[in-house]
């Protein structure tokens, strides 16, 4: 029997990494959930600096900040706070200890992989999969070489690593390495690791070639839900199984949250994470006011079940981003001020939220504070180093800072760990304006033409689009591109545009001038 930790409204759950408030999953850091498991155990006793050093970080040396840092988030995750250390208490000079009342709860072990238990489709399951659960199989090693299994065990390891650091459930590599080898049914290994989905794959090397094949499963109904393949030229083998991670966790985050949706859809009482799902999946259908208003709507009715709900105060705050950011509309003021108010209440209570972060720097560039904007996506950065979005925005708040020259570069790299997001146009429209503040103005055509390509449905790319064209000397071409834009946000104006400049860099705003004059070249309204 595996055993979970209770204490005040909390479960705890080593085994499947997993803290939940209620039956919300609590969002943390693998670090950070090392650490309160280590003080929980060992709950009867004091542990000292060291202790946990050893533990938690392998005897690496760690500065006192550091350790200060993860004890608060540990302290955040648990409702706890350094003053009143209801449940982990600082005792000086000599350690810490976790003083909160801890029952432990069984519940029913997985069965081991060719065990005689019940098979059919027919057998209930005892637990419920949590949602967002899955089990990262070891690829398989199709190159015929054993010296390519260290290869094809490392992308296994990395990507269980990072999905890990996502919120996801993920089962642990000890676990999944178990099936290495074997020819199990999808369902099966759902009930035995209790899990809704399954990632497998398969790694060939050829030549000079590479070739990673991966599918996700749903573990409960063994159906297909998404494949993908990447076919790229070998180069140095850790960084190509790097780019092969980051893809993998960018287009898998957006799968996941599609099929989670689906799923709620068919809810007749859906609760915050079905609300929460349905109204991430209406993000990611794009810069489109319907589907921001109704993913709204889905993050309004969550919060009314929960008002602390993490999930969907992100959702909230990413919702009134978008809005704002796409210039959809003239109050952009407003919209930001309430994403910045989400975004700094998710970090009061999990500091190490990689997507509040990652939100709240976007505010901050999209209202002239570009310098701590770039902080911020740094600092989602390090606790995801696979958000490709927050490259993007340093690449965008480079060029608010006057500095277009740099922006491409922060582009290419988000779209090297994320070449299909569905954010990938608005990035591309980035570049497309930075090329148009260096004069550039073929290649911005090439840039904004490529955005629009990946979706015709973002308006604010056909008027970057009028814009370089005009300039470019085609300026039939650019009304053109202009009265697509005004199809699609008849509301758009040159005043609406110049009243959200996002900077007050005097580089940027002279460059500014001539993208007016683009504007009127194209016949937009001046408003």
């Amino acid at each position: 029997m595996a055993v979970r930790f209770l204490f005040e409204n909390y479960s705890f759950d080593s085994d499947r990494r997993e803290l939940r408030r209620g039956a919300e999953i609590v969002p943390i850091t693998p670090q950070v959930f090392d650490l309160l498991d280590y003080l929980i155990r060992n709950r009867e006793r004091v542990v000292s600096k060291d202790d946990l050093i050893s533990a938690v970080w392998n005897g690496r040396i760690v500065s006192d900040a550091a350790l200060t840092t993860r004890l608060n988030a540990a302290r955040t995750a648990i409702g706890d706070n350094g003053e009143k250390q209801r449940l982990i208490k600082t005792l000086p000079r000599k350690g810490f200890r976790f003083i909160g009342a801890v029952e432990e709860a069984q519940r029913p072990a997985v069965e081991p992989v060719g065990s005689a238990a019940d098979s059919s489709d027919s057998t209930p399951s005892l637990l419920s999969p949590p949602r967002l659960s899955i089990v990262v199989l070891p690829f398989t090693n199709l190159s015929g070489d054993p010296e390519q299994d260290y290869f094809v065990d490392g992308v296994t390891e990395s990507l269980t690593t990072d999905l890990s650091c996502t919120g996801l459930f993920v089962i642990a590599c000890n676990s999944a390495f178990s099936y290495k080898g074997k020819a199990i049914d999808a369902r099966q290994i759902g009930r035995e690791l209790n899990v809704r989905y399954m990632l497998e794959g398969s790694v060939q090397r050829s030549g000079k070639r590479l070739r990673v094949n991966v599918q996700l499963v749903d573990a409960e109904s063994g159906h297909h839900l998404w494949a993908e393949r990447f076919d790229k030229p070998v180069a140095d083998l850790f960084d190509m199984q790097d780019e092969i991670v980051s893809r993998l966790a960018n287009t898998l985050d957006a799968q996941l949250i599609v099929a989670e949706a689906r799923r709620a859809e068919r809810s007749l009482n859906p609760d915050v994470m079905d609300l929460y799902f349905q109204g991430m999946a209406s993000l990611l259908k794009g810069e489109i006011p319907e589907h921001l208003i109704q993913a709204r709507r889905f993050f309004e009715r969550a919060l009314v079940i929960n008002p602390r709900s993490i999930g969907a105060l992100v959702g909230m705050a990413l919702a009134d981003l978008i809005m704002g950011g796409a210039l959809l509309t003239d109050d952009r003021a407003t919209l930001f001020s309430a994403a910045e108010t989400n975004a700094i209440k998710v970090l009061s209570s999990a500091p190490d939220h990689p997507v509040a972060h990652l939100v709240l720097g976007s505010v901050y560039i999209s209202t002239r504070r570009a310098a701590q904007g770039i902080a911020e996506c740094e600092q989602a950065l390090a606790l995801d180093r696979n958000l490709a979005i927050a490259h993007a925005n340093i690449g965008m708040a480079k060029l608010y800072m006057g500095r277009a020259a740099e922006t491409e570069a922060h582009v290419q790299e988000a779209l090297r760990l994320s070449p299909r997001d569905t954010f990938a146009f608005s990035w591309m429209t980035v570049v497309g304006a930075a090329k148009i503040y260096l004069g550039a103005y073929a290649e911005a055509v090439g840039w904004l033409r490529r955005s629009i390509e990946a979706n015709r449905n973002s308006p604010i790319a056909h008027f970057w689009l009028a814009v370089a064209l005009g300039l470019h000397g085609a300026v039939g071409e650019a009304r053109t591109a202009a009265k697509a834009g005004l199809v699609l946000d008849p509301d758009f104006t040159i005043r609406r545009f110049r009243d959200g400049a996002p900077s007050d860099n005097p580089t940027f705003l002279a460059n500014r001038e001539r993208v007016y004059e683009g504007l009127r070249m194209a016949g937009v309204p001046e408003g």
